[in-house]
């Protein structure tokens, strides 16, 4: 005697609750795939910025007491000369080196563009050999360059009968130096951000508009440009967060102080100042006041660049 095995049935309640609990997997999944990520921004980005916030209350001593005291670190930072200072060379060396940076690159890539080079490859890939290179080394070439007795700046000035400057011990020196090794460090990062973006574009479109008679200047500034938008507001955003963040650079650049950056502090940036309040002089809660201080002006900033650089719109 045998049996057969009837199809199990489904009731239609079942079947709504099957395709309920797979519509709610299919919506929680992409949230599953980006929860790490904001797991570890919350235990190593967001945790650590609210408790800036938090010592910024205090006068904060690492190895001694901690005292309530309130926004007092905010009215002493607003009226010490040194905190202004470092705003001001922070401000000044960013617009020395993003700006320049920005715009020679944009030309470039849209040069490049439209070059037919041989090993195109190779020449594009070499652009990024200063990017790769290490701070400390560029520092040290540069401090040769900009020496005032043996470097090569000064010798070349000095072919035009201009007398030796000393760049590491003046205040527009420094900055000029200290921004051309940050423009000379993401120079070619930059620009190979707006080739990728334009190597997008159909040619046709450039062909086109040869055909109408546009030239190589309306060209970049109808087609290329416009089609660089999203690029250029992510370049301008992050080449203000980097540039009023810049550390390293006026740091090794001044060895003899590196804290001070020089003798009167002429390329002090906001973040030197922070360690060597916080590190320097172990007052937490001040070098805290500070890092407040640095992150509003950089959201300040950003948003302002966000918005400006946001009004690029393709032509219609």
């Amino acid at each position: 005697m045998t049996t057969t095995l009837s199809p199990r049935r489904t009731t239609p309640e079942a079947e709504t609750e099957a395709r309920v609990r797979q519509s709610l997997a299919e919506r929680l999944a992409p949230y599953a795939y980006i929860a790490p990520f904001f797991l570890i921004f919350g235990i190593f980005g967001l945790v650590p910025l609210l408790f800036t916030f938090y010592v910024a209350l205090f006068d904060w001593n690492p190895i001694g007491e901690h005292v309530f005291i309130g926004l007092d670190n905010f009215s002493r930072l607003l009226g010490d000369p040194r905190f202004w200072n470092a705003a001001w060379n922070t401000i000044s060396m960013w617009l020395l080196s993003t700006v320049p940076q920005l715009l020679a690159a944009l030309v470039l890539a849209h040069l490049l563009n439209h070059a037919r080079l041989r090993l195109a490859t190779l020449w594009r890939m070499s652009m990024l050999v200063p990017y790769i290179t290490s701070v400390a080394a560029t520092t040290i070439v540069f401090a040769q360059m900009f020496d005032r007795d043996y470097g090569l700046l000064n010798w070349l000035l000095g072919l035009v009968g201009v007398g030796p400057i000393n760049f590491q011990q003046s205040v527009w020196g420094s900055h000029i130096m200290i921004a051309t090794m940050v423009t000379w460090r993401w120079f070619g990062y930059t620009t190979l951000l707006y080739l990728a973006s334009l190597q997008a574009v159909p040619r046709t479109i450039y062909e086109a508009a040869a055909v109408d008679g546009a030239g190589a200047w309306k060209q970049f500034r109808h087609i290329s440009i416009p089609s660089l938008r999203p690029v250029i507001v992510f370049t301008i955003v992050t080449s203000t967060i980097g540039g009023l963040q810049i550390f390293t650079e006026p740091m090794l650049a001044s060895h003899t102080t590196p804290l001070t950056c020089g003798p009167i502090r002429q390329c002090q940036t906001l973040t030197l100042f922070l360690y060597e309040q916080g590190f320097g002089q172990f007052q937490f809660g001040y070098g805290a006041a500070i890092g407040v201080a640095l992150f509003v002006l950089i959201i300040v900033i950003a948003t302002l660049n966000y918005l400006l650089s946001a009004r690029i719109r393709p032509e219609r």
